[in-house]
């Protein structure tokens, strides 16, 4: 199974993107993953709605009919580290072939992805830095993978 991130924004804080790469660098003997970065829409005269709709274009465009989307909302479930290893086995074992992700901007997510979502998943309570959930996505699917192989790095 591929794993597909869609990001709106870019990385700019080197300390994100190094715990990025190495997250990601750690998750190929797992399973073949790539991020796709998004422009996030210009809001302009305070239009949050309409430029949500329009990052909802970009992303959805990206989306393939068949793969199984989740969204990072902060209405989602959450879920422990188990649970997510758990959800993660459940949809390779049933065999999807992409597994996509998706972080919205820090506006939220367009109505049109989230009822697209086959699943939605919240990180947290807390309020983190818009660019944490990348960083915070990546670690916790590698530490699922860890889960799923029974391997020492998730204890």
């Amino acid at each position: 199974m591929k794993i597909k991130i869609i990001a709106l924004g870019k990385i700019k804080e080197k300390f994100l993107k190094d715990g990025i790469d190495e997250f990601l660098k750690r998750l190929t003997p797992y399973t073949a993953i790539e991020i796709v970065e998004l422009s996030p829409v210009e809001i302009k005269d305070n239009q949050i709605e309409k430029a949500l709709l329009e990052e909802g274009e970009k992303i959805l465009a990206n989306i393939k009919p068949d793969s199984y989307v989740i969204t990072m909302e902060i209405l989602g479930k959450q879920l422990s580290s188990e649970d997510f290893a758990s959800k993660i086995n459940e949809i390779t074992i049933s065999g999807i072939s992409e597994l996509v992700f998706v972080i919205g901007s820090s506006c939220g997510i367009a109505p049109t992805v989230s009822a697209r979502a086959n699943f939605k998943l919240s990180i947290s309570k807390m309020t983190f830095l818009h660019q944490f959930a990348r960083l915070l996505l990546v670690e916790q699917i590698y530490r699922a993978f860890k889960i799923l192989k029974n391997e020492t790095y998730h204890k």
